[in-house]
């Protein structure tokens, strides 16, 4: 049997396994979860047969050994770099994007940086089913670079002057990025949604740490299970808006956390606990913007122009120290990320680091310097 046939023979099986109905699919141990993956990613099967694995898989509800096994396949195809920094933190918003508010994160990790805590966000373009903003989108509009490879994003993060920086799924996992068609077509989500966000492509000397979102309740601990798997020391699942990393600056929230072999803790958030007193819940789009979004389908993601564009005008002016929702953003989510990671005794004192941070200009200098 040749190879191709035999990687179209262990498929068929996989799916008489997992696509035979709400009542009739049997879960996949860990090898079998991994295996159906890496030949998805390896271009082994036939694109129908790998719409159908990764439909069933979420159709029945991923197992925690379905999970692991398919994250095992993508840590494998993953480029790694560690930095000299002795802690670094990565951040991970939804790979889709933004509809209802505009994206914070591209701004958040030169203010940690400015903070002594080296960060990178990572990401992708544009991806369905939302087609959203993007860091990646952002970045690129405010002339950054998205397309560093791993060992540069690792150097940045390392540079005095810098200690930040953006890494892209198509340089640190192109099998990975090349089923971005793929899963437009699907149109839905699927595990890989989930399993993304936890990879983990640049570490710190002595400690990584995780900062991520949520919506629905059911996913936290499926998040710290899975980052714990990827080789986080520690990790911050916020509840936050449109399952990003920054909670509601108008509401109560809360994040799920761990550190090290610790069990996961909730913690509580409050706006007013780091001088936050907005009426808005996120950072708004401007209502004249508002119809680009009903034209994204498809992936045809550059008719936000004019809103990427405002995006980076508002993040700049945060950077200045302009008062408003995505100044306050940036402080909510640095104090969030200092005090879990010990940089800051408490959310009150990392806000105030923060602040003193932008006030500065420092944070402003660093991203210049990417």
């Amino acid at each position: 049997m040749s190879d191709n046939a035999a990687a179209r023979s262990r498929m068929r099986a996989y799916l008489q396994l997992v696509a035979t109905g709400p009542e009739l699919s049997k879960s996949l141990d860990r090898t079998q979860a991994e295996d159906g993956l890496s030949l998805i990613l390896d271009n082994q099967v036939d694109p129908v047969m790998s719409g159908i694995f990764l439909i069933a898989l979420r159709m029945k509800r991923e197992t925690e050994e379905e999970n692991i096994g398919a994250l095992n396949a993508l840590i494998y195809a993953t480029a790694h770099a560690t930095a000299k920094a002795s802690q670094i933190i990565a951040i991970a918003d939804p790979f889709n994007g933004f509809l209802r508010g505009l994206p914070v994160t591209p701004f958040l990790p030169t203010v940690l940086a400015a903070c002594g805590l080296p960060a990178y966000v990572h990401g992708v373009h544009s991806v369905g089913p939302k087609y959203g903003v993007t860091p990646h989108m952002v970045l690129d509009a405010a002339g950054k670079n998205v397309d560093c490879e791993v060992d540069q994003a690792a150097a940045a993060l390392d540079h005095q002057e810098c200690g930040w920086a953006y890494l892209d799924q198509a340089q640190y996992i192109p099998k990975l990025h090349d089923l971005v068609a793929l899963r437009d077509t699907m149109v839905k989500r699927t595990c890989i949604s989930t399993l993304e966000v936890v990879l983990k492509p640049l570490s710190g000397s002595s400690r990584t740490h995780l900062m991520t979102g949520f919506v629905h309740k059911a996913y936290p601990p499926v998040y710290a299970s899975l980052a714990r798997h990827a080789g986080f020391d520690s990790a911050m699942i916020v509840r936050g808006v449109e399952g990003g990393c920054i909670p509601s600056l108008s509401q109560l929230s809360r994040y799920f956390g761990y550190q090290d072999e610790n069990e996961m803790q909730l913690h509580k958030l409050t706006p007013r606990e780091v001088g936050v007193d907005q009426r808005q819940r996120m950072v708004p789009i401007p209502d004249e913007f508002e119809n680009l979004f009903s034209q994204t389908q498809f992936n045809a993601t550059e008719v936000l122009g004019p809103v990427v564009l405002h995006n980076v005008e508002i993040g700049l002016d945060a950077l200045n120290n302009k008062s408003g929702p995505m100044l306050d953003s940036l402080v909510y989510g640095a104090a969030i990320a200092l005090a879990h990671s010990g940089v800051s005794e408490s959310l009150a004192h990392g806000a105030e680091t923060a602040r003193k941070a932008i006030a500065s200009g420092e944070a402003l200098a660093r991203f210049g310097a990417a």
